[in-house]
């Protein structure tokens, strides 16, 4: 269930609903790619105010689907928050390859053997793991395409959204930087029965502005009802932007990334942990973190000259604590 309880111009402040567990938007999803968030402790992640999390379906299907399958997927990485399922066709592209064929997914396990997720397939292995939510198949291509190769992808994702209309599902919105193919899409996949909708396609390697300007264009398309999700999208000032025009769900590995390679965000800034310039006392003053209340910038500065591993799990604690908080700031200037 999705409810709109309070709006600010276009943004909204709204309840999500998912198998008793209620959580409030705009909310951002840390990703926990494999079935964990990289270095924290599910409770860790809670502590920080993690409510809800991103997995990939296709990560879990390669390496561990009997094994998930079996219990289920919150009691496997023992998680009791949301968890939502992406498909995995943009990352594995990427990484196993993939193959983007006409009716699906081709991609290799890891014995070699190849494999084919049709978005029926998608669909069918995201509810086996027990997920609360999840995405449909789509043609995500990568940056920079052609015009030509972007209408093929929206072509395939309007074709195979209609093949995986449900109620605990979300269509993803394709179109590349292009106007029209980002309206086109819009209004096709508006027209199908979708639990919410979200904007794929984005913050791959274009400019920034142009970013902006499909998101915005984008949601002037969707269903005002309907939840929406900007996938891939996770820096505070990218956050607060497109909070205004309407976006309700982000999920992004951009502050559990950048804790890990000594990047922390603070109420005064970045900070890029690991120099000798880097010295003080308070990490950030206005963070309530456990990080922040238990150990100097000094010390979290020195753990990262000296690569020690607790470096990056402290620093992600206090970076999801971090982005939580805008969250939680977020929601109450619109509420109030």
């Amino acid at each position: 269930m999705f409810e709109i309880i309070a709006e600010k111009g276009k943004a909204r402040a709204g309840i999500l609903k998912a198998r008793g567990i209620e959580i409030e938007t705009p909310v951002f999803l840390p990703v926990a790619t494999k079935a964990c968030i990289k270095t924290l402790l599910p409770k860790e992640a809670k502590e920080v105010g993690v409510k809800a999390i991103i997995v990939n379906a296709l990560h879990i299907y390669r390496r561990a689907m009997e094994l998930v399958e079996k219990v289920g997927l919150h009691k496997f990485m023992r998680w009791d928050g949301i968890i939502f399922t992406d498909s995995g066709g943009f990352q594995s592209i990427k990484k196993f390859p993939a193959f983007v064929k006409e009716e699906g997914i081709a991609f290799k396990m890891p014995d070699g053997k190849e494999e084919f997720f049709t978005p029926e397939k998608s669909i069918e292995v995201q509810k086996k793991i027990g997920s609360d939510f999840f995405f449909a198949l789509d043609d995500c291509p990568s940056y920079p395409y052609s015009k030509r190769r972007v209408e093929k992808a929206v072509e395939r994702t309007i074709k195979w959204a209609e093949r995986c209309q449900g109620e605990r599902t979300f269509a993803i919105l394709q179109g590349g930087i292009y106007e029209d193919l980002r309206k086109y899409c819009a209004e096709k996949l508006s027209k199908m029965n979708f639990f919410g909708f979200a904007i794929g396609g984005l913050c791959i390697g274009e400019p920034k502005e142009e970013m902006h300007r499909m998101v915005k264009l984008s949601v002037e398309y969707l269903p005002k009802e309907k939840p929406r999700h900007l996938m891939g999208v996770g820096s505070p000032e990218d956050i607060l932007e497109c909070v205004k025009y309407g976006i309700d769900i982000f999920d992004s590995a951009f502050p559990t990334r950048n804790a890990r390679h000594g990047t922390i965000l603070t109420s005064k800034g970045k900070i890029n942990l690991g120099k000798r310039k880097v010295k003080g006392d308070v990490i950030d003053e206005e963070c309530d973190c456990y990080t922040c209340k238990n150990f100097s910038l000094d010390y979290l500065n020195y753990l990262f000259k000296e690569k020690e591993p607790l470096a990056m799990r402290l620093a992600t604690i206090h970076n999801l604590r971090y982005i939580n908080r805008l969250m939680e700031n977020i929601r109450e200037e619109i509420k109030s």
